[in-house]
């Protein structure tokens, strides 16, 4: 048997397998299922509601304050790095990138009863659902990646703002849902950022306390299955979720299940159970969106008062008006434009790995590419010449940086002092290598400060075969900066790789107005 048959044997009998090296001994359990595993989504959907229900709370203003009260805050980044933020578009907009946490804290009898796990209360926390949510410059679409919170990373050295505890970066490699443990939810975010190189800019801490009455709020969340399931096996594990054949309307203990449940999903895997998480989540949202029972001025103050209490947001989002204006924001994407995905990954040992798709995945969010492939005129737009004129090519001072260096691959040698050659041959008598860092860049890339030199970044892009939409302004150099990436390790003259911007097949990529989704059902659950 294969070692992926072994595990998913060993999954159906409730074996419990022995971390190997590297890894990290697993939580403890709690509920069905493998530990820790269940309410990925449960969490998640207690941040997406507070984004897009605290704005229509009419509260006045003493209720305002009580609920801006519900809210905790804690430092968005705790590490020592810092990931530069996006260039903004021809209209001044930039993306936004939240990360959703979700805690798996029993801290409160409340979380305690729902989350089971008796002997971990009061423990640290572990972030078992982290979750990207990445809402383009243009506000036309919005995607989501989640990681598995068994993803095997270094997680960096990071500082609790609190008592000053340094956590120094970790040996070896962890899994991702440690680093909540490393100071607090700043360092999930710096884990993050370390990990994709992309610029977060607020994170959402949630427990999973409330989000019962959630669903009920909005009047039930549709679910479907192609087969009666009963999630129960012989020596009673399983979430005991028990529905029909078809469309369910599902709220109170019955969505906590469906949630929770991954025996009678599919393979009975974890990804099976994400997989019908994205699909709750979907159908919530559009729950909300058209569900004519919030109108409820009852309803509304209860789902802010729930919302507000599970949320732990960083200083940026500590009122019900930031989360307003946000969820205003949020409310410009139509389901149709919403995508979520799961970081493509590779089993190592009982652990997983980020693949080379996720790169591309991460890739694609870092230069704001919508993931269900619906940008128009991106490439046109990326091309556009600058109307600031360069100046004389002698005038222009270029940094150039080797970032040939990959996972795999040592840098190359010398190869800014190449490239910076070739700009002096070009006339560009002010081009210098810079040998004082160590960089990794996949595409070879022109970097500027501020609009009076994207002419002069545009010109060094020109005279070398660089396309203009290599060509980003960021705040991370202090001048026209040129680095060689991993596409051009040698030779003289440069080719650009052909683009590939479709989202990964395996990212498993669901799209939010998919309102026929249905879930699979073991035929070993079903009655």
């Amino acid at each position: 048997m294969t070692q992926s048959g072994v595990r998913e044997n060993e999954s159906r009998q409730g074996v419990r397998r022995e971390p190997g090296p590297g890894e990290t001994e697993p939580a403890a359990p709690g509920g069905e299922g493998p530990p820790r595993r269940p309410r990925r989504l449960l969490k998640w959907s207690a941040a997406v509601l507070a984004l897009l229900i605290l704005g229509t709370a009419g509260a006045g203003y003493l209720y305002y304050r009580h609920l801006n009260g519900n809210i905790k805050k804690e430092a968005l980044n705790l590490g020592d790095h810092k990931v530069a933020a996006p260039t903004p578009n021809a209209a001044g907009q930039t993306p936004l990138n939240i990360l959703l946490i979700g805690s798996d804290a029993r801290d409160t009898e409340e979380n305690q009863k729902l989350g089971g796990a008796r002997e971990t209360f009061g423990a640290a926390p572990l972030a078992d659902v982290q979750m990207l949510l990445h809402l383009s410059a243009d506000r036309t679409n919005m995607s989501v990646i989640s990681m598995p919170r068994d993803t095997l990373v270094k997680i960096p050295k990071c500082t609790d703002p609190d008592d000053g505890k340094v956590y120094p970066e970790t040996q070896g490699r962890r899994m991702t849902n440690q680093s909540l443990g490393h100071g607090g939810p700043g360092c999930a975010v710096a884990t993050w950022q370390e990990l994709t190189g992309i610029h977060i800019d607020h994170f959402i801490m949630v427990d999973f306390a409330g989000v019962v009455s959630m669903a009920d709020a909005v009047g039930g969340v549709p679910v479907c299955v192609d087969a009666n399931i009963h999630s129960r096996t012989s020596d009673g594990k399983g979430s005991g979720l028990k529905l029909e054949k078809g469309t369910s309307y599902i709220q109170g203990e019955q969505a906590l299940q469906w949630l929770r449940t991954r025996y009678g999903f599919e393979d009975g895997s974890d990804l099976a159970r994400a997989k019908a998480q994205h699909m709750y989540m979907n159908a919530m949202v559009r729950q909300l969106r058209e569900n004519a029972t919030l109108s409820s001025p009852n309803k509304l103050r209860r789902l802010a008062e729930e919302a507000t209490r599970a949320l732990t947001v960083d200083p940026g989002l500590d009122t019900v008006k930031k989360l307003y204006d946000l969820s205003d924001e949020l409310r410009k994407v139509e389901p149709a434009r919403i995508t979520m995905t799961t970081m493509p990954n590779r089993y190592v040992g009982a652990r997983v790995e980020p693949t080379q798709d996720a790169e591309q995945l991460f890739r694609l969010v870092r230069e704001d590419i919508a993931l269900d492939g619906k940008d128009k005129d991106r490439t046109k737009a990326a091309e556009k010449a600058s109307a600031d004129p360069a100046a004389a090519d002698d005038e222009i001072p270029v940094q150039v940086r080797n970032g040939t260096r990959t996972d795999t691959l040592a840098a190359a040698r010398g190869r800014a002092s190449t490239v910076a050659g070739l700009l002096t041959e070009q006339g560009f008598a002010q081009a210098v290598a810079d040998t004082t860092g160590s960089w990794s860049e996949e595409r070879t890339v022109v970097r500027y400060p501020s609009a009076d030199l994207e002419g002069d970044a545009q010109r060094v892009a020109k005279a070398l075969g660089i396309p203009l939409g290599s060509v980003q302004r960021s705040t991370g150099v202090s001048g026209v900066t040129l680095v060689v990436g991993a596409d051009w390790r040698e030779g003289t003259d440069y080719k650009a790789p052909k683009r590939n911007d479709r989202t990964p097949k395996s990212a498993d990529a669901l799209n939010g107005a998919d309102d026929k989704a249905c879930m699979h059902v073991n035929p070993n659950f079903t009655w």
